[in-house]
């Protein structure tokens, strides 16, 4: 028996076309990103990503800048330079989705992003929102697809409609929100012991598929997978960020650049809190026609690597292409 010997390596250049991102939610609490791995996930599906990262589409303008700073540790007369020591660590990052939806314009608004519930008769109004009409019960038997509801509660919606599904409001005081940190309450009174402040927050949130007397069919699984005993399900018209508050959000990003010739870039940031408020760009596609975008800036904060127990804001992998020269 013999074995081919392969000899035409070539070392190509890295040739791609866009660049595709995901995020995936950071444990405020116990300060805890998401972390991928490229050597688990060398063939990641673009189109359909592990669990809890979460495809966020083609992106354009995508730019990333060492903020690190190298300084040189002088001795002697005349001082020469004998060491080099590292001394600030940054990255910075910016691009501008193609489309928006609730986790698009939350990563772009950088403060507390609100759902705008379906408001109750004779609420007074207020810029981000008025009191919703009444939450209802979600029943066992839910699912992350599925919103089991009384019968009576279940005719109260329509298909197409957008819902919210979260807990009441009871007092909690720090990080809020059922899958994602969606705000921090310093105390009741700063949300005015409202029982639906997390759904407004939340972003545990749907668009309803299907109505049926046995409750809701959603079109999208809800971010927080199968809603737990307690959790009330809330119409929401849309959602409102806006420009100040105290908020910092936080998720854990991975951007893809697919090379032509099968390679693959990863660009890892376990941890991105955004670094500028709510922007968009207008694009001139056919007059008086324009494209809005929306654009993102953000800070990269550190990580320890537990394989050598360095600080590091970012990794960078490149997987080569089949049969190429490394």
């Amino acid at each position: 028996m013999s074995t081919a010997t392969v000899t035409n390596y070539l070392s190509l250049p890295v040739v791609t076309r866009r660049v595709r991102a995901y995020f995936a939610p950071v444990n405020r609490t116990s300060q805890s990103p998401t972390i991928f791995d490229p050597s688990q996930n060398v063939q990641l599906a673009l189109d359909a990503p592990p669990a809890p990262w979460i495809d966020l589409g083609w992106i354009e303008n995508f730019t990333r800048k060492s903020a690190s700073t190298i300084g040189a540790l002088n001795t002697g007369i005349p001082a020469v330079a004998q060491y080099q020591v590292r001394e600030a660590v940054g990255a910075n990052v910016s691009f501008r989705f193609k489309t928006w939806n609730k986790l698009t314009m939350a990563l772009a608004s950088g403060s507390q992003h609100m759902n705008l519930l379906e408001p109750a008769s004779g609420s007074a109004a207020n810029g981000s929102g008025t009191k919703g009409i009444a939450a209802v019960n979600v029943q066992a038997g839910s699912t992350a697809t599925f919103i089991a509801l009384d019968a009576g509660d279940a005719a109260q919606f329509s298909a197409g409609a957008l819902v919210a599904v979260d807990v009441d409001y009871s007092g909690q005081t720090g990080f809020v929100g059922s899958g994602v940190s969606a705000a921090y309450v310093r105390n009741a009174a700063a949300v005015n012991n409202d029982a639906d402040y997390i759904r407004r927050v939340t972003f545990n949130v749907a668009r309803v598929a299907q109505v049926s007397s046995a409750g809701l069919t959603l079109a999208q699984p809800l971010m927080a997978g199968v809603p737990a005993i307690g959790m009330k399900v809330q119409p929401i018209l849309g959602f409102v960020d806006r420009e100040g508050g105290s908020f910092f959000q936080e998720w854990s990003a991975l951007f893809v650049l697919p090379g032509e010739q099968g390679e693959r870039i990863f660009f890892h940031y376990p941890r991105l809190q955004a670094m500028q408020g709510a922007q968009e760009m207008s694009e001139v596609l056919s007059a008086p026609l324009e494209r809005v975008a929306l654009t993102a800036s953000f800070r990269a904060l550190p990580v320890t690597d537990a394989n050598d127990g360095e600080q590091v804001v970012c990794f960078r992998s490149f997987l080569p292409a089949p049969m190429t020269l490394v």
